[in-house]
Formats: structure tokens, C-alpha cells, sequence
């Protein structure tokens, strides 16, 4: 993939829907009409989530123009993950301390934005919960799978994070970032792993080169 494609897929994985942009009209974001039992099934997606302590899984990113790029994608509860793209990409992600890190090796660029104003900021909080500053825009059950979209409730045409499990056994499969432009970003976890020992050298954050 071009290398300046896949930067800017990197950053719309962990800079959109979150950024404090303007605010436009002081808007607010519109919940998505939740039946009895897709409340129940938000509650228990919150559920699922917040009890993630670590995982460790194969990811496949899908950028806005179809172009995919692998890794491996390993999460600590709360607050730190680490996306290593698989070789020939530069490029790695590193979560930590309340920012996130991007580092493209070629060239020994490192660019940082703080935690809280990402998608990963969502998965990665301490309190994660599906309200109060996130608002749930959109909700589908089908074909065994749940699809629960995120905005955040002050500003949502800075776009939208969609969770993507599946209900039984209910689990992360990945997600999906939708930009304010309409461009999505596709994250699909195979051969996950939850709990056991990660090592936090991991999460060190990179530094720019000299």
C-alpha cells in the first residue's frame, strides 16, 4: 500500500470520530431508538468490554480506498495498546500514559495526540461506558452479529465509531471509524486471545529518532 495512504488509515483509526473539532450549532448527538432488548444487549456489550483485562489478536485493517494492511494488535486494560504492522509497513501505534503515539520508522517520525480524543481512548478508559459522553446513534442484531454505533454526544459530525461482536459467544470482532467525511476505516480481530500476561515493555512509548 502507498505509504501516505496507509499513514492517513492509521490516523483515522485513532483520530476519527474523537478530535475536538468546532463545534457547529452546539448540536447534539441523536440516540438511536433502542427496543427493551437492544438496551439489554448495549448493557451487556458494556459489560463485555469494560471486563477485557488484556487480549492479544491478528488485526486486518481496511483503509477508505479497499487497501488492507495486517498486524498484531495487544491491549492492556486500561489504557495501553500497541498496534506492530506487519513488515514491509514502517509504521506502529502505541497507546500509553493518556496518548497515543504514531512512529513511522522509515524516516523516524513520531507524532503524538492525547488518549482521550480517540476511538482507542473509548476502549482503552478505565470507566468505559456507552453514555454520558458518547451517545449510541445506531444499533443492528443480525446474522449473529451486533453492530453498535458510537458518537460522541457533543459534537457528532466529527463522525462515528461502529463496535463490531458477536452474540454468541458475545465478542469483539473489531470496529469501524467513520470520519466526518464519510470515509471508513475497517478493523477485523481474528485469533483473539483474552486475559493472560502481557508484557508492558510493550507500551513503551517510541521516541523520535536524532
Amino acid at each position: 500500500m502507498n505509504r501516505s495512504i496507509l499513514r492517513a488509515s492509521l490516523f483515522a483509526l485513532a483520530l476519527s470520530p474523537m478530535m475536538a473539532l468546532p463545534s457547529v450549532a452546539f448540536a447534539q448527538a441523536v440516540p438511536a431508538q433502542l427496543r427493551p432488548a437492544d438496551q439489554g444487549w448495549v448493557a451487556r456489550v458494556q459489560d463485555t468490554l469494560a471486563s477485557i483485562t488484556t487480549l492479544q489478536a491478528r488485526f486486518l485493517q481496511t483503509a477508505p480506498d479497499g487497501k488492507t494492511t495486517s498486524g498484531t494488535a495487544t491491549l492492556s486494560r486500561p489504557g495501553r495498546m500497541r498496534f506492530d504492522y506487519d513488515s514491509p509497513s514502517p509504521l506502529l501505534l502505541v497507546a500509553n500514559n493518556g496518548r497515543v503515539v504514531f512512529q513511522d520508522r522509515s524516516v523516524g517520525q513520531v507524532t503524538t495526540i492525547p488518549l482521550d480524543r480517540t476511538p482507542l481512548g473509548l476502549l482503552l478508559r478505565p470507566d468505559l461506558h456507552l453514555s454520558g459522553d458518547v451517545t449510541v446513534t445506531g444499533f443492528e442484531h443480525t446474522s449473529g452479529q451486533l453492530h453498535v454505533t458510537l458518537e460522541r454526544s457533543d459534537n457528532p459530525g466529527e463522525g462515528n465509531l461502529t463496535l463490531l461482536l458477536s452474540d454468541s459467544p458475545l465478542a469483539l470482532l473489531g470496529w469501524i471509524v467513520q470520519d466526518a467525511q464519510g470515509r471508513s476505516t475497517t478493523i477485523a480481530l481474528s485469533d483473539v486471545h483474552l486475559g493472560g500476561a502481557v508484557a508492558q515493555s510493550l507500551f513503551v512509548l517510541p521516541k523520535a529518532e536524532n
